[in-house]
């Protein structure tokens, strides 16, 4: 069993026409620290599912403004740490002589949950990064039923989620419905991150022409991560908060909540889905 699902004994309660309780051996998705280092001073830590550890701190990275392509960074690798036994909890980054280093704000704490990844900021303006990728011109359109279709495929590819019920899913699609890669985390801005850092790493920045779908709700953060990797739709199952909408629109992004088939709404961005 890998790291990203352990097991646990728990108490099973029916309290159906015969009330019942057992013992029985229970999947849980893992949740584990993650601190990633810049030339082994600390950065940030993140409450994080592990897997995809250095696709999560590229991915990060890029989010924040701190990288803008693959080839900012020298290496990345995982380390040990000081955890007996050795949990490789942190991933220590090398960035290339030409790339500044991260200006340090009070303002900003780079300490994360797995529950919401910004919290710890202290203002909107702290974490409004402008992104290196114009998306407002790009021409991408997606069909209607493609976009419907698209939750149904990414609950498909969930195979965390299907042993544990507690993993947040984000996929890359294609404007024609076709999965790229999908990430699973305790965190939903890890698994957005996740599938970032992929990409950065294959050399697909920017993400002119694909979707991204997350299996929760939108939130300013999510919207920031997608507008940072190039990406001109972002589309989501759950409803997007004022700000995540207030972003897209700002960016010239496509932002769509609550895609449950056969239902959607288009909160920015309608020009490019096609009926």
């Amino acid at each position: 069993m890998g790291r990203n699902v352990t097991r646990r004994t728990v108490v099973s309660v029916d309290l159906g026409a015969v009330p019942s309780t057992r013992q029985k051996r229970d999947e849980l998705a893992a949740e584990e620290p993650l601190e990633i280092r810049l030339r082994k001073q600390p950065l940030a830590v993140t409450m994080r599912t592990p897997g995809h550890d250095i696709d999560l701190a590229m991915g990060f990275l890029l989010s924040e403004g701190v990288i803008g392509k693959a080839d900012d960074v020298l290496t990345a690798q995982l380390c040990a740490g000081t955890d007996t036994p050795n949990t490789y909890n942190v991933v220590d980054v090398v960035l290339d002589s030409h790339v500044p280093p991260p200006v340090t704000d009070p303002s900003r704490n780079f300490y994360t949950t797995s529950s919401c990844g910004v919290c710890g900021k202290a203002s909107i303006d702290a974490v409004r990064t402008r992104s290196r990728f114009d998306v407002t011109g790009d021409a991408m359109r997606i069909s209607a039923r493609v976009l419907a279709g698209l939750p149904d495929k990414l609950r498909a590819a969930q195979r965390a989620f299907d042993r544990t019920g507690g993993l947040h899913a984000a996929g890359l699609f294609t404007a024609g419905g076709d999965l790229l890669v999908l990430r699973e985390d305790v965190g939903r801005h890890n698994a957005v991150d996740k599938v970032i850092g992929w990409a950065l790493r294959e050399g697909r920045l920017p993400l002119a022409g694909h979707v991204l779908m997350v299996s929760g709700r939108a939130s300013f953060e999510l919207t920031q991560k997608a507008w940072m990797a190039g990406l001109p739709l972002l589309a989501a199952v759950s409803a997007p908060s004022t700000l995540a909408v207030d972003l897209a629109g700002e960016a010239g992004m496509t932002l769509v909540g609550f895609l449950r088939e056969p239902r959607m709404n288009i909160y920015a961005g309608a020009q490019r889905v096609t009926f």
